[in-house]
């Protein structure tokens, strides 16, 4: 089969090399002029560097994004930094890192050991792991992760010092409106799976480079399982092809004109609510269009520092302390100098690492309150708040440039209750595919790489068993 797929972000990526390993083509579209779409790289003229257009990181539990990763030749490994899962502020009044022992001893002592908690407090949060294990990960219907962590008796500083950051981290939606269930999803494959999967990896490369950039040769190059190159079955990266039609009847499918066997939507919400509602009505297709014009986006900003020279904090990745009232909004911050500090090591040449900028990354996951404000106060603040916080003062703390990304749509809130598309329309060649599909999972990336895999099998082996 011909397969199109609109939109190269990891989801659709994801789409297509499941296609192209099912002896299938696949052509994939993508509007923009970098593959990846809302996790990609970026040129940023104020920092004269390539950045992402947000930092994110991804847990070990996200076995699809690895599996994805080694079938395209990739060495997740080298291409990510491991760490344990550790939370660490950065002005060194708390900090909890598990411990390398079986699970759950791993987090529970990881708890025990806190810096910044009291033993009841430690006991409390040991306590409320426990249950939700013994419940087998299920909490009560309908709640929110704020009125979950009442239930459990979770207090105000464990909640701020634990639970809120390790909520906005993993369902990029605060708790007061995040979805306990899908959070519990979460805590399952992660602190609830092996020690290995609890762990933390941040990309030690930009976004495109970690893997979405290697789609385009093994879509147009890949062979079979002997190695042998099949040119007839090659597919293609289409970059800059924004779809403006789609169209669909009992024989195939037509993109901007192109004729396909089937079609798989790996857009935004709204995009693809746009490009489906062009098809003829069909059973059940009110219903799914209306399922998909009822999300809700929250955006996250990062910015990006340029410092003069590196900060060399202790960890990659530090919690900051917010106060809205002085516009400190950052909630991470992330050094790259430690991969150059590792780099320089691993290589022993004491000039690699050097040529590349200092940078420092900032992520406020939810930017709602941030964007009612003047960018230049909040970058301001922002910056002071990370100064003061890191302990860093004079020449040492100096910043020389900044970058703001804001991504208005980069998630989807994920509040209890909300009805999420499946993988195959009510239309039978078209298949849509996101992290706002019903994966399971809040709108991470694993979520997307999960949900472009599980469109293709489901679409190819539907379109297969209608052929038979």
């Amino acid at each position: 089969m011909r397969i199109a797929v609109i939109g190269a972000g990891w989801a659709g990526l994801a789409a297509a090399v499941r296609i192209r390993q099912l002896g299938h083509t696949a052509d994939v579209f993508e509007a923009g002029l970098v593959p990846g779409g809302r996790a990609r790289r970026v040129w940023s003229r104020a920092l004269h560097a390539h950045i992402d257009n947000g930092q994110h990181i991804l847990l070990a539990a996200y076995t699809e994004t690895l599996a994805l990763m080694r079938e395209l030749g990739l060495d997740p490994e080298a291409l990510f930094y491991r760490e344990r899962l550790t939370l660490k502020s950065a002005d060194d009044l708390f900090s909890l890192r598990s411990l390398p022992l079986p699970a759950p001893l791993n987090l529970l002592g990881g708890v025990l050991l806190a810096r910044g908690l009291g033993l009841t407090e430690k006991l409390g949060l040991v306590a409320l792991c426990t249950r939700l294990r013994q419940r087998n990960w299920l909490t009560e219907p309908g709640l929110t992760v704020a009125q979950w962590l009442a239930n459990g008796s979770q207090g105000t500083r464990v909640v701020q010092a634990f639970w809120h950051p390790l909520c906005v981290a993993a369902m990029n939606t605060p708790p007061e409106e995040a979805c306990a269930q899908l959070f519990a999803h979460v805590l399952r494959d992660s602190i609830g799976a092996s020690t290995a999967a609890s762990g933390v990896l941040i990309p030690r490369t930009d976004l495109s480079t970690l893997w979405p950039d290697q789609v385009a040769h093994y879509l147009e190059k890949s062979g079979d399982a002997a190695g042998h190159v099949e040119h007839g079955l090659a597919g293609s990266l289409k970059l800059g092809h924004a779809v403006k039609a789609l169209y669909t009847d009992t024989s195939g499918v037509e993109v901007d004109g192109a004729r396909y066997d089937a079609a798989i939507v790996a857009t935004n919400t709204p995009s693809a609510h746009r490009l489906l509602s062009q098809l003829a009505v069909v059973p059940d297709a009110a219903p799914y269009l209306d399922a998909m014009s009822r999300f809700d986006f929250i955006p996250i900003a990062t910015i990006t520092f340029r410092v003069e020279q590196a900060w060399q904090l202790p960890h990659p990745m530090m919690l900051l302390r917010e106060d809205s009232e002085k516009l400190e909004f950052g909630q991470w911050l992330f050094d790259r100098s430690i991969y150059a500090r590792q780099t320089r090591t691993a290589t022993d040449d004491s000039s690699t690492g050097d040529s590349a900028p200092a940078l420092l990354h900032v992520v406020i996951s939810d930017a709602r309150a941030m964007m009612t404000h003047k960018q230049e106060e909040v970058v301001s603040a922002v910056a002071r708040q990370i100064q003061r916080q890191a302990n860093l003062s004079g020449a040492r703390a100096a910043i020389c440039g900044h970058h703001v990304i804001v991504e208005k749509r980069a998630t989807f809130a994920a509040r209890p209750g909300l009805i999420r598309p499946s993988n195959l329309s009510p239309w039978p060649r078209i298949a849509v595919a996101g992290d706002w599909t019903d994966t399971g999972y809040p709108g991470v990336l694993e979520g997307a790489v999960r949900s472009g895999r599980l469109a293709a099998d489901r679409l190819i082996k539907d379109r297969l068993c209608a052929a038979v």
